[in-house]
C-alpha cells in the first residue's frame, strides 16, 4: 500500500486532524463572521486571501454566500424566513440538515443581492472561487492523500463534515435553542459554553447577537473567545485592525439620578438591563408564581400552567399571541405583584423603542420610570432601579 510523505503515530493523524479543521474553524469565525459579515475588523490582504484560499479547498463555500445568509439570519431571526431557525424549524431539522438549509438560501438570488454587498469580487473570486467550488474541494483529498497516505482520505472526510456539523448544525441550531444567556436579545441565541475554543469562540452565540458588530465574543470576565485571542495577535503584528468591540458595562454608584450619560449607557446596554431584570425578580417571581398557580387551580383554571405563565412573563409582550396574552391577563390578576412586575418591564423596554422621540423626553420616562419601580413596594425592583440609575458610558 503506497504511504504518504509523512508516516506519522496514530494519535499523530488524530492532531493533524484537530489542527487543519481548527483552521477552518478560524477562518470562518476571523474571515467570514467577524471581518466578512459584520464589518468588525479589516484583515490584511495576505492573511484574508490565505483564509479564502484555505476555506475553497476545505468547504467550497463562497463569500458573498456566507455573509449573505448570516446577515439575512440577524436581520430575519426567529421568523420565517430565517435560513435557519431552530424554533421555526425545530432543533432536530437544523441539526441534522443545517447544511442543506445553508445551500438552500445560498441559492437564493434574492438573499444575495440583498444582503451579499462589499464582499470580494476581484479575478480570482470571479474566475476561480465561485465558479469551481468543487475543485479546491479535489485539491484537498489529493493534497491529504499524497501527504498521508490512504489515511488521508479519512482526514479529508472528517475536514469535509467539520462545519456543516459544527457551524450549521450546532451553532446554527444549539446556539439557538439550548445554553446560558447573559443578555436578553430580541431572539433565543444562546451561550453553549463560557470556553470558545473547539468552535471558534463561536460557542458565545448571545454575546454575539447582543453586540453583533463586535471582533470580540467574550464578555464576562471567565469567558474566553480564542478566536479573539488570534485576532489579537495578528493585531501585534499589524495583521489585523480591530473596528469595534462590545463596550464594557460600567457603574458609578454615586449616582443617585438618571442623567443623559444614564440614559445613553441604558440604550447601549439594553440587552443586559433586561437580561438583569430578570435576575434580581427571579425570587420575586417564583413567590409570586406559586401563589398565582395555586390561585388560578382554586378557580379551575388549570389550563394556565406554572411553565406557561412564567415563559409568557419573560416574553415581551408584542411577541405573544392573542389568545396568550388573553390567558396571562386572566392569570395576572390573582397577583398585583406579578401585574406590576410585568407591566414595568414592558414600559421599561418602551424608554428605548421611542425612536421618535427626543433625549430629554427619553430621559424623563427613564426617571419615571424608575420613580414608579422604587414607589412599588416590591424589594427587588426597587433594587434594580437604583442600579439602573448608576449605569454608565464607559
Amino acid at each position: 500500500m503506497l504511504a504518504g510523505i509523512f508516516e506519522l503515530p496514530w494519535w499523530g493523524y488524530i492532531v493533524v486532524t484537530l489542527v487543519l479543521t481548527h483552521i477552518t474553524i478560524a477562518a470562518v469565525t476571523i474571515y467570514l463572521h467577524r471581518c466578512q459579515a459584520h464589518r468588525a475588523l479589516d484583515l490584511h490582504p495576505v492573511v484574508s486571501h490565505f483564509f479564502r484560499l484555505w476555506l475553497w479547498l476545505t468547504t467550497g463555500m463562497q463569500t458573498k454566500q456566507w455573509a449573505a445568509v448570516h446577515r439575512k439570519h440577524h436581520a430575519r431571526c426567529e421568523t420565517e424566513d430565517d435560513p435557519h431557525s431552530p424554533q421555526v424549524l425545530g432543533i432536530g431539522k437544523v441539526l441534522r440538515e443545517g447544511a442543506e438549509l445553508f445551500r438552500k438560501e445560498a441559492g437564493n438570488h434574492e438573499t444575495l443581492e440583498k444582503f451579499g454587498s462589499g464582499t470580494p469580487d476581484d479575478w480570482l473570486e470571479r474566475r476561480i472561487y465561485t465558479r469551481y467550488p468543487s475543485l479546491g474541494i479535489t485539491l484537498m483529498f489529493v493534497i491529504d492523500v499524497l501527504l498521508f497516505g490512504p489515511i488521508g482520505i479519512t482526514i479529508w472526510a472528517v475536514q469535509m463534515a467539520w462545519i456543516p456539523v459544527t457551524a450549521a448544525g450546532i451553532i446554527n441550531g444549539i446556539g439557538h435553542y439550548w445554553g446560558y444567556r447573559n443578555f436578553a436579545a430580541d431572539d433565543a441565541s444562546t451561550n453553549i459554553m463560557p470556553w470558545g475554543i473547539l468552535i471558534g469562540g463561536e460557542e458565545l452565540h448571545n454575546n454575539h447577537h447582543s453586540y453583533a458588530s463586535s471582533a470580540r465574543l467574550s464578555n464576562k470576565w471567565y469567558e474566553f473567545d480564542i478566536g479573539w485571542m488570534y485576532i489579537r495577535v495578528m493585531q501585534s503584528f499589524k495583521l489585523a485592525r480591530v473596528k469595534k468591540v462590545a463596550p464594557r458595562i460600567r457603574f458609578d454608584w454615586a449616582k443617585t439620578k438618571c442623567d443623559l450619560d444614564t440614559l445613553q449607557a441604558v440604550i447601549t446596554h439594553r440587552f443586559d438591563v433586561m437580561g438583569k431584570y430578570g435576575v434580581m425578580l427571579k425570587a420575586a417571581y417564583k413567590e409570586e408564581l406559586n401563589k398565582l398557580h395555586l390561585a388560578c387551580k382554586h378557580h379551575g383554571n388549570e389550563r394556565v400552567t406554572l411553565e406557561r405563565v412564567r415563559h409568557w412573563l419573560h416574553l415581551d409582550e408584542k411577541d405573544l399571541k392573542d389568545q396568550e396574552k388573553q390567558a396571562l391577563n386572566s392569570a395576572l390578576k390573582h397577583s398585583v405583584k406579578l401585574q406590576t412586575l410585568y407591566q414595568l418591564k414592558q414600559d421599561l423596554a418602551a424608554v428605548w423603542a421611542r425612536s421618535s422621540a427626543t433625549q430629554e423626553q427619553l430621559l424623563k420616562a427613564l426617571e419615571e420610570w424608575c420613580h414608579k419601580a422604587e414607589e412599588s413596594g416590591i424589594q427587588a425592583l426597587e433594587e434594580f432601579s437604583r442600579r439602573l440609575r448608576c449605569y454608565k458610558m464607559a
